[in-house]
C-alpha cells in the first residue's frame, strides 16, 4: 500500500478544523506544518479557500501569534493576484528592504542571523476591509515581520541594525545624519580628508 504524503496546508486545514473554537500559537502550527513557510500557508486557507483564520488583528483577546478558527464554513475568499510587474515594481520602491524592521533581502536577518531575509507583498490595509492591490496600499514586508514577530527589539540595534535603518531612511535624512556624524566626530573627518 502507497502512503500518500499530506502537503502543509492540508495538514494545517485538517489541525484547525479538528481544533474549532480552540486558540492556536505559532509553535504549534509551525509544528503541524513541518514546514518554515507556514504562515504563507494559512495566508492561503485564508485567502484562497476562504477560512476566517483569526489573528490578533481580527480579536482583541487574541495575543500576537495567537490563531483561531471559529467556524468550519469558508467565505468566499479575495482573488490576491498581484502581478509580477507589480510585485517588482514594489520592492524596488521599497529599496528590498522590509517596511517594518528595515531587513534588506538576501542578508542575514537581524532578528534570526541563521536565516537569509525572505521578502513577501503585504497590503497596508487589507483587502478584507477594502484595500485593493493596488502599488500604493502594498509594501515589501520580511518573512518574520509577516509572521508577526517584529516585536522582538534589542534596546540597544549592532552596526547592522543602524545600517538597515539609514537605508530606509530618505535621503534628506541620510544627508542630516551625516552631518550630526561629523560634527559628533571631527577628528575623524579630518584624518580621512587628508
Amino acid at each position: 500500500m502507497v502512503k500518500i504524503k499530506k502537503g502543509s496546508r492540508a495538514k494545517l486545514r485538517t489541525h484547525f478544523l479538528a481544533n474549532l473554537g480552540r486558540v492556536m500559537n505559532s509553535d504549534e502550527l509551525r509544528q503541524i506544518a513541518g514546514t518554515s513557510e507556514w504562515a504563507r500557508r494559512i495566508r492561503e486557507l485564508r485567502d484562497e479557500e476562504g477560512y476566517q483564520i483569526l489573528t490578533h488583528h481580527d480579536k482583541n483577546n487574541l495575543k500576537t501569534g495567537e490563531y483561531l478558527l471559529e467556524t468550519d464554513k469558508p467565505q468566499p475568499a479575495f482573488s490576491r493576484e498581484i502581478s509580477k510587474e507589480t510585485r517588482a515594481y514594489v520592492l524596488d520602491r521599497n529599496g528590498f528592504t522590509c517596511q517594518m524592521c528595515g531587513a534588506v533581502a538576501g542578508e542575514s536577518h537581524p532578528y534570526d542571523p541563521a536565516k537569509k531575509t525572505r521578502l513577501h507583498i503585504g497590503h497596508i490595509i487589507d483587502k478584507s476591509i477594502g484595500g485593493t492591490d493596488d502599488p500604493s496600499n502594498l509594501r515589501a514586508i520580511c518573512s518574520v515581520c509577516n509572521e508577526g514577530a517584529s516585536n522582538i527589539t534589542l534596546t540597544r540595534p549592532d552596526l547592522q541594525k543602524l545600517l538597515i535603518q539609514v537605508r530606509r531612511a530618505t535621503n534628506g535624512d541620510q544627508l542630516e545624519l551625516l552631518k550630526w556624524l561629523l560634527h559628533k566626530f571631527p577628528e575623524q573627518s579630518r584624518n580621512n580628508q587628508s
